[in-house]
């Protein structure tokens, strides 16, 4: 019998996003009591977990993440989101592949310097995304096992040598085991816990810091139509790898918000929402000791933006004004899809650090060697992007606390995510 397996034990989820759909969704109507621990209001909440934001599902074994999850099993996520859809909004659900051996586009990448990212994908679309994760709750709900508490912000965690107890300012849970799947939203959560118990980190020292560039579809019209959601990696002359990741054809930019800051981040609907395409451009930076917090890291940059923005808003410069380091004062061809109550116009070379800046100058002057139109002047940047999924956790130091999805450092996409809660869900069969 597995160390982990037990007849009946008590355990707490901690959020509701693909991760703990994943987990729980393996263990409906067994004998373990099952609570979710969500801080959204209710199930309407939009703030409730990454999967409300686009939708992008995808099989591949080189992106989403550094855990190695069966094709298998990434299938049978795929599938299952789909099937949460009814008839006629599976109709509207666009699949392809990203540079398939047919593609016309992987020798012109790889011959300046890319790494072109193989996989397989499906698009569900914003839009769609609401009742997919109602008929998921709704499901789960109707196991006798499974129980929600929402507006259940958990604060602090203590570990036990027979337990987990959790904490929120109105309430403590006691569990056999706790599952903590917070997502990159959690991060302040994370980092408390990584705090209090640095022993469960594994590997501290990886930041991904950039930007979401936006142009009209028309520039990009053709490789959209041939995969939709293009993904590449470039090693750069800094000798940091910078990637393309979350590519939205006619999408819209928007505001990703956390308790105290705000980024910026993509998505678009079944159908399209505009006339741009959006994508996010995030150099992955690697740092040596005494290096230990990339949440940390990340959030101040996060917030140095928001401050020279003058609040929970992000900066807007056009590539031209970035590339000659002034501030934008206006734009021209390219109408920013992001609210004028989220942006202010200015110069994003006094947020980012030289070295990211120069990282990204080199990546779309390349990708624009490729596709025409990338590196025109009034093309937009908004800044910054942020992902807190770097803190990798050692998920065999306690039997009784688990981590899984983008929080445990270990995976960076809905299908990874989901993948992962399944595997540590099947432990406790």
């Amino acid at each position: 019998m597995s160390p982990l397996r037990a007849l009946f034990m008590k355990i707490g989820v901690i959020g509701f996003g693909a991760a703990a759909i994943g987990f729980i969704s393996e263990l409906i109507g067994t004998d373990h009591e099952i609570h979710v621990l969500e801080r959204s209001k209710d199930i309407y909440s939009s703030s409730i977990s990454g999967i409300r934001s686009d939708g992008k599902i995808f099989v591949s074994s080189t992106m989403g993440g550094e855990l190695e999850i069966p094709l298998s099993i990434q299938q049978n996520v795929v599938d299952f989101y789909i099937d949460k859809l009814d008839a006629e909004d599976k109709k509207s659900v666009k699949t392809g592949v990203s540079f398939d051996s047919n593609s016309e586009y992987f020798d012109a990448f790889y011959a300046k310097g890319f790494e072109p990212v193989n996989s397989i994908f499906w698009h569900i679309g914003t839009d769609k995304l609401g009742s997919v994760l109602t008929r998921i709750f709704e499901e789960f709900s109707a196991f006798g096992n499974i129980h929600f508490h929402f507006g259940s912000k958990v604060d602090e965690i203590d570990v036990g040598d027979s337990g987990v107890v959790v904490r929120g300012s109105d309430f403590e849970a006691d569990f056999d085991r706790v599952v903590v799947a917070v997502g990159r939203s959690g991060h302040s959560l994370i980092k408390r816990v990584t705090s209090k118990y640095p022993e469960i980190v594994a590997s501290s020292n990886t930041v991904d810091i950039g930007i979401r560039y936006e142009l009209p579809d028309h520039l990009v019209e053709k490789i959209n139509r041939e995969m939709y959601e293009f993904k590449v990696r470039l090693k750069t002359q800094t000798g940091y790898t910078v990637r393309t990741f979350c590519n939205n054809p006619s999408g819209k930019v928007v505001l990703e918000n956390y308790d105290d800051f705000v980024t910026v981040n993509g998505h678009s609907n079944s159908d399209g929402s505009s006339v741009n395409t959006n994508f996010a451009i995030l150099c992955t930076t690697r740092f040596t000791e005494p290096f230990h917090d990339p949440i940390g890291y990340g959030s101040y940059i996060s917030r140095l933006s928001n401050i020279l923005a003058g609040g929970r808003k992000v900066i807007l410069q056009t590539y031209e004004d970035f590339m000659h380091t002034k501030r934008t004062k206006r734009l021209g061809r390219v109408s920013p899809t992001l609210p004028d109550s989220g942006y202010i116009l200015g110069d994003i070379n006094l947020v980012l650090p030289r070295r990211i800046s120069v990282s990204l100058t080199e990546f779309i002057e390349k990708l624009s060697s490729v596709i025409p139109g990338i590196a025109y002047p009034d093309n937009l940047m908004y800044a910054v992007e942020v992902k807190f999924y770097s803190n990798k956790i050692n998920n065999g130091r306690y039997k009784n606390l688990k981590f899984v999805g983008d929080c445990s450092g270990h995976t960076r996409s809905i299908t990874y995510a989901t993948g992962h809660g399944r595997l540590l869900g099947r432990t406790l069969k």
